[in-house]
């Protein structure tokens, strides 16, 4: 049950609790009212009402028609209590007091502090129009209206925000504990198998020396992986494309990073960071061993930068264009086309003897935004 549904109900008792206000005084004066059949008959609808309006807040939440409705309500009931009310001898009518700021509040809770502030301005125009002018209790009432609809919507506003902000960090924290569990899973299974196997290959030599040299590469991801502070601390619906790529961190790869977080999107941090995956197992697979990378990123504000740089012999100029003609897609599609679809650009400078240099280029939309 969240904040709204407990202000809904709560202000449902309060406007039962005020609709004591004008019985009591009716009641009261019954005597001099100069139309007494009246005034029984709009307390009668105003309970009815009252009853009616409460329970479908309650039970419906805020619809946009009955909103209107209520205001509307609440308008002719104070225009109406001009004459219902009205007090034998030309006094002053007795007001509806509290209960005509019932609609201002629901106002204020569904649609915020201006729409708060703009129903009891509309309320007070009615109580000025039909109940004796701008007079020194008029304009009292319209003060408290206007400032009851601005307040009440604000602090609503703040509360949901509150809300909202304790039910994601309820989220992340249930995340993060379900991560921990699978971490301690995979360090009690899957890391243990990858380095039995990596020891097994070293051993046996030949082609089992070569896949226990894999396994050992999946060992120091995986467990890059488990350690890096995005897994444990993830962003809000964003991920550090600093640790993302810090991952690739070893004997054959440097990495340079800012030294504060790199955030972007989810999927375009994930897709962003493929890319580069695709990119050094480019090196490792056409490189001769021991060939260095190095793994630069960049954010300037308007765009992300990265750059891939190995020292491996480099490629032919036209060599990418006959690879894709022969249908080897690995950079146009696993870099190119995945850099591409996130509105990005890829540039390939390369030479005989000079190595090859992938810069990815991201940018942000307008104004820096994630």
């Amino acid at each position: 049950m969240g904040i709204q549904t407990q202000l809904r109900r709560a202000v449902a008792l309060f406007r039962f609790a005020a609709l004591g206000y004008p019985v009591l005084l009716g009641a009261l004066s019954f005597d001099a009212l100069a139309h007494p059949v009246w005034a029984v008959l709009l307390v009668a609808a105003l309970a009815a009402w009252t009853g009616a309006v409460s329970y479908r807040y309650t039970r419906r939440g805020d619809e946009p028609r009955v909103l209107y409705a209520d205001l509307a309500v609440t308008a002719l009931a104070v225009a109406a209590s001009a004459r219902a009310l009205a007090v034998s001898g030309g006094a002053v009518p007795i007001s509806l007091g509290p209960w005509i700021a019932g609609a201002v509040l629901c106002w204020g809770a569904a649609w915020g502090r201006r729409s708060g502030a703009v129903s009891g301005g509309v309320i007070a125009v009615f109580g000025m129009v039909f109940r004796g002018g701008v007079s020194e209790n008029t304009v009292n009432e319209a003060a408290l209206l206007v400032l009851t609809g601005f307040t009440f919507g604000h602090l609503v506003r703040l509360g949901v925000e509150a809300e909202e902000r304790t039910r994601r960090a309820i989220e992340r924290s249930a995340a993060a504990r379900e991560r921990e569990r699978l971490a301690r899973d995979i360090h009690d299974s899957v890391l243990q198998v990858l380095a039995l196997v990596q020891r097994r290959g070293n051993e046996i030599g030949g082609e089992a020396a070569e896949l226990g040299r894999l396994a050992g590469r999946q060992e120091e991801a995986l467990r890059s992986l488990i350690v890096s502070e995005s897994y444990r601390h993830p962003l809000d619906g964003r991920r550090d494309l600093r640790e993302l790529l810090g991952r690739h961190a070893g004997a054959a790869v440097t990495v340079a990073a800012p030294a504060t977080p790199v955030p972007l999107p989810a999927r375009a941090a994930g897709e962003v960071a493929a890319a580069v995956a695709s990119a050094i197992d480019n090196v490792r697979e056409h490189c001769p061993a021991g060939t260095r990378v190095w793994l630069l990123l960049e954010d300037d504000g308007e765009a992300v930068h990265v750059t891939v740089r190995d020292d491996g012999p480099g490629m032919a100029p036209g060599r990418l264009a006959e690879a894709a003609a022969e249908g080897r897609l690995g950079v146009a599609q696993s870099i190119q086309g995945r850099v591409r679809e996130l509105g990005g650009t890829v540039a390939v400078v390369s030479a005989p003897g000079k190595g090859t240099e992938v810069e990815l280029r991201l940018p942000r939309p307008a104004g820096g935004g994630d």
